[in-house]
């Protein structure tokens, strides 16, 4: 499924704007979702769609005709497995169709699994010089 046909965004507030209002709230939802679960995220647009970074990308979400998504998404993480079999989307993206609720507190909980993940890289990387 493409993308909505659309300028390249300056800013997320922008990207937002840029679509018809179901797609609209379902992506300020997911903003306002992540922001609160990775506060220090910085937020940004980058290969025109939103996303966050923090310590490395983060998160991206895009919004789509039908859809919303978010990636990555881990699919193969035992915590998520199941749940996320649910939707559709590849190996790394999800699928929250706009005829649904958006289920936010997945989202949260992947947000602060990326935010975990990031943070034990770095770690990680720390430990090694």
């Amino acid at each position: 499924m493409a993308a909505m046909k659309r300028i390249i965004a300056k800013d997320v507030d922008e990207y937002i704007r840029s679509f018809p209002p179901p797609a609209k709230a379902a992506l300020e939802k997911i903003r306002k979702t992540i922001k609160a679960a990775a506060p220090k995220a910085e937020e940004l647009i980058s290969y025109g769609i939103a996303g966050y970074k923090y310590h490395g990308m983060l998160i991206y979400f895009a919004g789509f005709t039908n859809h919303v998504s978010v990636y990555p998404a881990p699919r193969t993480a035992e915590p998520f497995k199941k749940e996320l079999a649910g939707y559709k989307g590849g190996k790394g993206t999800v699928q929250f169709p706009l005829d649904k609720p958006i289920p936010l507190d997945l989202v949260k909980r992947i947000v602060k699994y990326r935010v975990k993940q990031n943070e034990e890289k770095i770690a990680a990387k720390s430990n090694k010089k």
